[in-house]
């Protein structure tokens, strides 16, 4: 797994991909901390991280995920994972904590805003944490979902476009909830950026990325049977 884990991770530095998602959502980062803590005065960073997520996952999760399986079976290096020593379990969640360790960078980055705010005023130290957790945990659910997209398709455009579908529908209808409750991610980010811990949002997203992850699995070890 972590041999995985390693060379995902250094895949994503050694191409423009790494820096495109961390440029990109702390250009997102910028612009809500301007619209959110500059302009009303605020010292509150939750929101910051909660319009991030909304407007930012849309850009980045794809990028991100949309190559993991999907890049590989259409090279023909595919066949590498499928007979690897290493277990399919260890191959997707190796692959899933590359991408998670990119969003890890970008907050460490981000925190950079408490510092700024730190200088003016006395920002609330656990709202921020909380929120960043919150972050971390919607990520989880995003890339989960975005890396099953990648696994069922060899065309890395297919599987960025089923991602921004789901992103789209469950970040910007979270009226889905209704009918969808799984779906709806964003109704698992309500609390956090109010440095509330909620038991429902915390199972929530573990329980959406633990269920996509296991989908992943179940499609590549079948692929790898079937080989």
């Amino acid at each position: 797994m972590w041999a995985v884990y390693k060379k995902e991770l250094k895949s994503y530095f050694l191409s423009p991909i790494g820096y495109v998602v961390i440029g990109v959502l702390l250009f997102v980062c910028a612009v809500f901390f301007y619209l959110t803590t500059i302009s009303y005065g605020s010292i509150d960073l939750g929101g910051l991280y909660f319009y991030a997520a909304l407007y930012g996952f849309m850009i980045v999760i794809p990028i991100l995920t949309m190559r993991m399986f999907a890049e590989e079976r259409k090279n023909g290096t595919e066949q590498l994972i499928l007979t690897s020593p290493v277990s399919m379990v260890g191959v997707v969640i190796g692959k899933f904590l590359a991408a998670m360790s990119v969003i890890f960078i970008t907050l460490l980055i981000s925190f950079i805003y408490f510092g700024i705010m730190s200088y003016f005023g006395s920002p609330n130290i656990k709202v921020l944490l909380v929120a960043m957790l919150g972050f971390l945990l919607i990520s989880g659910s995003a890339i989960s979902f975005g890396m099953f997209a990648s696994s069922i398709t060899e065309n890395q455009i297919i599987a960025g476009i089923i991602t921004i579908t789901f992103l789209v529908m469950s970040l910007f209808v979270p009226d889905l909830g209704k009918g969808f409750p799984d779906i709806a991610i964003i109704n698992l980010y309500q609390k956090f950026p109010s440095g509330v811990i909620s038991l429902t949002e915390l199972v929530g997203t573990i329980s959406f990325a633990i269920m996509f992850i296991a989908f992943t699995i179940i499609v590549m070890q079948r692929r790898k049977l079937v080989k």
